[in-house]
Formats: C-alpha cells, structure tokens, sequence
C-alpha cells in the first residue's frame, strides 16, 4: 500500500498525494500541552504523518485517539503506534468517538483533513463536530497547502474557523513541506448565536456502534498513563 495509490483510489477522504512532513508535524502538535494529562485528539491520521510528534509531545501521558476513515491507513497506524487509540471512523462522528470511549472533551484537536477537498456542507459539519468536542480552553490547529490558500474551499475554511473560535493564528509559512503549507492555530471556541449551524451531537451518538469500530489492541482498556 502506498499514500499515492491509497489517494489514486480515493482522492476526496485522502486529499494527498504524499504525507505531511516533520517540520509541519512540529508546528502542527506545538499546541499539545506538555505539563498534564492530555486528551488530544488526530483527526485523518492517515500513516501516522503527525502521530509520532503528538507522541513526543504527551511522553507517555494522557490519551491519544487517532480517527481515521481509510481502513488500510488505520490498520497501518495501529500496527505502528500500538499505543495509540486508533478509531476506525469519520471524522464527523467525532463526539461519538469521545463518547463511546467515556470522554466528553478533547484538549486539543490537531486535524490532518484535506479540507480544500470537501464540500461545502461537508466541510461545515466536520468543523462542527471538532468544536463540540472540544473543551472550552481547547486548542484546535489545522494546516492549509500554501498553493490552494486563495481557492473558495480554503477561503471558506478560513472564515468558517474565524466565526467558531475567539482566536485563530495563522502560523508562518512551513516552507519545508511538499507542497509548503501553513497552520491555523485555533483557541476558546465560541458559543451561542456564533455558530448557528452547529450540529447537534444526539445524532451522531445514535450512530456511534456502527461509525466507530475499534481496531484489535485498541479502545478504551488503555489507561490514562500509558
């Protein structure tokens, strides 16, 4: 299996035709806390791109609840990191994911997604979900290719994350990637009449049995200080 070929076959869920580099993966994962007991949360882990970063930055504390839509992409991670808990699920089920695993909220979210490939509505209920699931004093953080940043979908995003968060940084220019991308960096998400599209959690906890499989050697049996 190759990310060129897994992209090939499914361009819209893989949105890459290579993964992120190691520069991008620690700008990405700066905002993980390294001072407690973390729950963070990979959105389209794909090969593991930023999972061996978020696992540096925890060092053996906390959670890590790596989802992924591609089963082959997430058999691959859990063989890899067998200490992270690897989700065999859509992104958009996120607060099912938590749920299903006794959690209400993520500290952090770093996502992978190709956003730049979504739909509008697409688009807008995974960024949806992502807000629900995160705790008030939360940290979300996102990348964008340089060469798409201009383009309606990234646009989009953009103003999308501007109207969900308090505070949205958009980081230097990672330079070193292929292609260069640069990271979002989103704090305190916004409540109330700011978000009239959000969409309600009931639903996605109702679908999470079937949405949210674990993988063998993965879930909820793993302890907060592994």
């Amino acid at each position: 299996m190759s990310f060129l070929g897994e992209f090939i076959r499914s361009p819209l869920t893989v949105g890459a035709v290579a993964p992120s580099g190691a520069t991008l993966a620690r700008v990405i994962a700066a905002s993980i806390p390294r001072d407690r007991d973390a729950v963070v949360v990979e959105l389209g882990a794909g090969t593991g791109a930023f999972t061996g970063q978020i696992q540096q930055r925890l060092a053996g504390r906390g959670r890590h609840i790596a989802v992924e839509l591609n089963e082959r992409f997430a058999v691959r991670l859990a063989t890899r990191y067998p200490t992270v808990d690897v989700a065999l699920a859509d992104a958009g089920d996120l607060p099912g994911v938590l749920a299903s695993r006794g959690l209400l909220r993520a500290d952090a979210i770093v996502s992978g997604l190709p956003w730049a490939a979504f739909a509008e509505s697409r688009q807008r209920d995974v960024l949806a979900a992502a807000v629900d699931a995160l705790s008030p004093d939360g940290a979300f953080t996102t990348f964008a290719y340089v060469h798409t940043r201009w383009a309606p979908p990234a646009r989009r995003l953009h103003h999308a994350l501007e109207a969900r968060f308090d505070e949205v940084v958009v980081g230097r220019t990672v330079w070193g990637n292929l292609p260069p991308a640069l990271v979002y960096h989103c704090r305190r998400p916004a409540s109330g009449d700011r978000n009239p599209t959000r969409r309600s959690t009931d639903h996605v906890r109702r679908e999470q049995a079937d949405r949210a499989p674990l993988l063998p050697g993965t879930g909820p049996a793993q302890s907060n200080s592994r």
